[in-house]
């Protein structure tokens, strides 16, 4: 009796460490899926380039506050600006809640050359699991941007001496990762990265 109910304590701590986690990783992943429904919504002109990098502004300046994104994605240094690669495939194949949370429609540009996608929101915004900064960065960033279009995103992102700019043109790694570090200025680099490192080792644990 008493094995198993140790058994079953280290059980329920196993349990217990498990639900943590996945709620950590299900509420990036629901961030992510609001983002992009509150961008889609009160931006214009918002197709997927445009959104890819209201999605890294919104990362990266939160990253650079708090040591910690909003959405969980890595960016990387394509020839266009920052693109968060797993989403950008993702919309060739959606995942079921992104299919119930949107509708995705490719449409054929330039003598069908390229396509242009259209997302289109099926669910209504939440900011459940938002903190108060994160939605005032959210609103700040689709105010700043609400009528800019894809050219004037991408030159945005192309500022010298800025995360995309440093990998891309200064260390030639072209498509390479954009390190989050990047965004913190040099003299806070060391207080916020201890605490994305504090993070990183809570989830750690929590696997």
């Amino acid at each position: 009796m008493i094995g198993c109910k140790i058994a079953n304590k280290f059980s329920l701590r196993g349990s217990r460490a498990s639900d943590r986690r996945q709620m950590l990783i299900m509420h990036d992943r629901e961030k992510l899926l609001q983002a992009i429904n509150f961008f889609v919504r009160n931006t214009k002109k918002c197709g997927k380039t445009k959104l890819f990098k209201l999605l890294y502004f919104l990362d990266f300046e939160h990253f650079k506050a708090t040591g910690r994104s909003v959405t969980g994605l890595t960016y990387n240094a394509w020839p266009m600006g920052p693109v968060p690669v797993s989403l950008y495939n993702e919309f060739e194949a959606p995942e079921p809640d992104m299919a119930r949370a949107f509708d995705l429609e490719w449409t054929p540009i330039r003598n069908n050359t390229e396509r242009m996608l259209r997302v289109t929101p099926k669910l209504e915004f939440s900011d459940r699991h938002f903190t108060a900064r994160e939605l005032t960065l959210l609103e700040d960033l689709a105010k700043e941007f609400k009528a800019s279009d894809s050219d004037d995103m991408i030159e945005a992102t192309h500022l010298e001496n800025k995360p995309w700019d440093k990998i891309y043109n200064k260390e030639n790694n072209k498509r390479a990762s954009i390190p989050y570090e990047l965004a913190v200025r040099p003299d806070e680099v060391d207080d916020v990265m201890r605490v994305a490192k504090n993070r990183e080792e809570l989830l750690r644990r929590l696997r």
